[in-house]
């Protein structure tokens, strides 16, 4: 038996997530959202009253699909798990490759535009923040072993994540693959810095 259409209340968080992402939230219009989604005011307004709730929607989409839409694509055929968080990086590149580096992080768009974003907005971009965060800290804590005394998967999470976004920024600027490049290439010096010759075994 098949899947039945999308429900309508999907369409426009699709369309949503794809207009924000690809216009930005302020310049993309009501109008603009229920052309893509195919729906009409009425269904829109009664699923979300405000455009601002239905922000709200996009924003847990991204937070409930960072595995699936994200992680499962970038490390399916990935198993060293420092690895994993180089392959995540790439799949960032590739997006930008394929968009002539017009491509920029959703969430981390969103979190520039909305300059003083109410606190439910506020709590759900630190919610994705935060998510994207932690499966890259269980990574490089997965790999401590191989690391140096002193090493914290924590700051170095929280350092990739600032590589990542400042690197898409860059490259959006640019219109150049080179600074993210850099960037990442940067990254893997660190690690390597921190990376002791023989980590230890049992017999150590």
């Amino acid at each position: 038996m098949s899947e039945g259409p999308p429900a309508t209340r999907d369409r426009l968080v699709y369309a949503a997530m794809t207009l924000f992402s690809e216009k930005g939230y302020g310049s993309t219009s009501v109008s603009d959202i229920l052309r893509q989604a195919g729906a009409n005011s009425g269904s829109l307004y009664h699923a979300f009253p405000t455009k601002q709730d239905l922000l709200l929607a996009v924003l847990e989409a991204y937070k409930g699909g960072i595995e699936p839409m994200l992680l499962e694509p970038a490390w399916g055929a990935v198993a060293d798990p420092v690895e994993k968080v180089f392959a995540l990086l790439d799949c960032y590149r590739n997006h930008l490759a394929v968009s002539e580096c017009t491509y920029g992080c959703p969430i981390g768009s969103l979190a520039l535009e909305l300059h003083e974003p109410d606190p439910p907005v506020r709590q759900l971009l630190a919610d994705n923040f935060e998510g994207w965060r932690r499966h890259v800290e269980a990574c490089f804590e997965q790999a401590r072993p191989r690391f140096r005394p002193g090493f914290d998967p924590a700051r170095a999470a929280s350092f990739t994540l600032t590589v990542m976004e400042g690197a898409v920024m860059q490259a959006r600027t640019y219109r150049s693959l080179d600074a993210f490049d850099q960037a990442v290439a940067s990254l893997r010096e660190y690690l390597d810095a921190m990376t002791i010759d023989h980590p230890p075994t049992e017999k150590d």
